[in-house]
């Protein structure tokens, strides 16, 4: 079980780090398995690495509130930016949480999801990550490391939560997520919760979130792929 600060990333006393990359912060648990699966991968000639882990409720909520105010772009869901001067308030929240969790709400808060990439070829070609489906799509740097895990991510006790577009969160084919871990927080994070955590956080946005906080959960926070979903049809076509 883990506390409320724990589930809404305001604290960071349910993570360890891994032994060679210290900024990567995950449930003891998940560490384990993740350690294990990049073993497994390595010795099958991929490299899995972590692009993102734990991410605490105040980066989440910078995130936001620069999205929010057109300091960073905003996508739909073709990968086009938006205008946000265009937008009411309630068009950017949903247009935020396309791709970027509502702060509190992120499965990043609770050491059980991480963001993986194929570093090599990145580095080959000196150019960066952008996290975006064409670079885990065929021909990208990704595609050899995500054909694996999707071959394999089961067996450590890994799924894909945003496997495909359902209403909600755009396809993530970069997310992955532990099972048991994450469906025990999923489970714990409440309503009344995560509408104490917004009452209380200087977040953008926050009358329409408030008001439609029942339904943006369910969307966005409560609608994902079930573990069994797998398959490049699932993602691209």
């Amino acid at each position: 079980m883990l506390t409320a600060a724990q589930l809404t990333g305001r604290t960071t006393s349910h993570l360890e780090a891994l032994p060679d990359a210290p900024q990567v912060l995950l449930q003891a648990p998940v560490a384990a398995a993740f350690t294990a699966m990049q073993k497994a991968a390595a010795s099958a000639g991929i490299e899995v690495a972590v692009a993102s882990s734990f991410r605490d409720f105040d980066r989440q909520l910078s995130i936001w509130n620069r999205k929010f105010y057109g300091e960073l772009p905003i996508y739909n869901d073709r990968g086009e930016q938006l205008a946000t001067e265009n937008l009411s308030p309630g068009e950017k929240v949903e247009a935020i949480l396309l791709y970027s969790a509502l702060p509190g709400a992120s499965r990043h808060h609770w050491g059980t999801d991480i963001d993986v990439y194929d570093p090599r070829p990145f580095a080959a070609h000196e150019s960066k990550l952008q996290l975006v489906a064409n670079e885990y799509q065929e021909g990208g740097p990704c595609y050899s490391m995500w054909q694996w895990l999707q071959s394999h991510a089961q067996e450590f006790g890994f799924f894909f939560p945003y496997a495909r577009y359902q209403g909600g969160v755009a396809a993530e084919p970069w997310h992955i997520s532990h099972v048991e871990c994450a469906a025990a927080a999923q489970q714990q994070l409440s309503n009344e919760l995560l509408r104490q955590v917004i009452t209380e956080a200087d977040i953008a946005g926050k009358s329409y979130i408030l008001a439609q906080l029942t339904e943006l959960k369910q969307r966005y926070v409560d609608t994902i792929c079930s573990p069994e979903v797998t398959g490049a049809s699932a993602w691209f076509g």
